[in-house]
């Protein structure tokens, strides 16, 4: 068997150490691994030892690097075992440095779903279905992508869906009630929402308009069609293409026709 003749501190990294098998460098351990197996010049080695040695290092070595790379911020399992990967780690050893990490509380998938989905709902106000995505782009299981999930109540969906109604009902205030609700629930739709939840958030609206609002919007819209089409038609055919554009728009024909109404006035 051959035997250490010399052991030397790394340079760059003073907790490992190079050993020296017949006067020939043969590999370099971690200082953990150096103490665990007791190695000291003219201990022999059998080459069963050598390997057992070589590959707990390589995991101490994956899982230092997971650490690392958890340090930034929590990480899914399938995060870590991926960023393993890119760093040429073999299966066998990434297996025992995220069985480790799971050991000394490094890695938990279950604690970062929760996390993921309540950033989620508070920065981005999304929707169970947007999570769930965003669950599946981080590897974490199905069954458990559905346990945390189920911990966003409806009555918490419908509160966060209503905030963001609300918001986009009043930033789009010069537009008519069917043109806020197209808006909000493809919003919503966007952000993860079901179909059923918009209708409640919508139905908590008030977006009828007051008479003096309908004139300041179908002036709005209305002088943006006119000008849209004047260029290409006039008189009867120019009034029913926009009579047809606001009535696509929501406006009601009372509105629609106290407009034309008033452009004809200005025409004579």
């Amino acid at each position: 068997m051959p035997i250490i003749t010399k052991i030397t501190q790394g340079k760059n990294n003073p907790e490992r150490y190079n050993i020296y098998l017949e006067e020939k460098f043969a590999f370099s351990v971690d200082e953990s691994i150096l103490i665990r197996y007791q190695l000291t010049k003219g201990k022999e080695l059998d080459q069963w030892t050598i390997e057992e040695m070589n590959f707990e290092d390589e995991v101490r070595k994956a899982f230092n690097k997971a650490l690392s790379y958890l340090s930034f911020r929590m990480r899914s399992e399938s995060e870590v075992r991926t960023k393993l990967k890119e760093k040429e780690f073999g299966e066998a050893v990434i297996d025992e440095a995220v069985k480790k990490l799971y050991t000394l509380n490094f890695l938990d998938d279950r604690a970062f779903s929760e996390a993921l989905m309540q950033t989620q709902i508070k920065s981005s106000k999304k929707g169970p279905r947007a999570i769930q995505q965003d669950m599946q782009k981080k590897g974490i299981d199905k069954r458990m992508q559905k346990d945390v999930l189920d911990s966003y109540s409806e009555e918490e969906q419908l509160e966060v869906a209503r905030g963001l109604a609300e918001k986009i009902a009043a930033k789009e205030k010069m537009k008519t009630p069917s043109q806020i609700q197209q808006k909000i629930n493809e919003s919503l739709m966007r952000k993860g929402y079901s179909y059923s939840l918009i209708q409640q958030a919508i139905d908590g609206l008030a977006l009828e308009k007051e008479e003096d609002e309908w004139d300041d919007i179908v002036a709005a819209q209305g002088d943006k069609l006119w000008r849209k089409y004047s260029s290409k038609l006039t008189g009867y055919d120019l009034k029913s293409k926009v009579k047809q554009g606001l009535y696509q728009k929501g406006f009601p024909s009372e509105v629609i026709n106290g407009y034309l109404e008033k452009k004809e006035q200005e025409d004579d």
